[in-house]
């Protein structure tokens, strides 16, 4: 297993990994108006500009397939997903762990913001929750999630 950082040709390596798990994860946690706000977040735009920033990290298994992203902005953890045919393999522990020890050269706290389906992830790992939000999306629908923080 290997992290590198996303150059702006994996774009579209990028794209794929956060759609196809929010697409199909994110329907058992939450309402239609909630994965659509999602999509609509993690859009084209929004990744090219991590991508660019050098924000963007991928996780490769043993066999050089991609099957992760996470992307790290100064002490905030962002857009970690695993593809869903890999989850469960530690990928994802992986990834979170290199966020950590890369934050932590220069912070002392991380922030993330806490889907419901990673929610006890991050609880077992130190997080706390620091904040709940509520955002009203479409067809009247709700998507709720914590702001959480760890120490380090």
């Amino acid at each position: 297993m290997s992290i590198k950082r996303a150059q702006e040709f994996d774009f579209d390596i990028v794209k794929e990994i956060t759609h196809t798990t929010i697409t199909e994860i994110y329907p058992h946690y939450y309402s239609n108006g909630a994965v659509a706000f999602f999509l609509n977040h993690h859009n084209d735009e929004n990744i090219k500009n991590d991508i660019s920033s050098q924000n963007v990290f991928l996780c490769y298994d043993l066999e050089q397939n991609v099957v992760g992203t996470v992307t790290i902005k100064r002490n905030e953890i962002c857009r970690l997903f695993v593809l869903p045919k890999y989850q469960g393999n530690g990928y994802g522990k992986e990834l979170l762990e290199y966020a950590e020890i890369s934050i932590a050269k220069h912070y002392d706290e991380i922030i993330l913001d806490a889907s419901l389906s990673a929610k006890s992830i991050y609880l077992k790992r130190g997080y706390k929750e620091i904040e709940y939000h509520a955002i009203k999306t479409g067809n009247n629908d709700y998507l709720c999630y914590d702001i959480m923080k760890k120490r380090i």
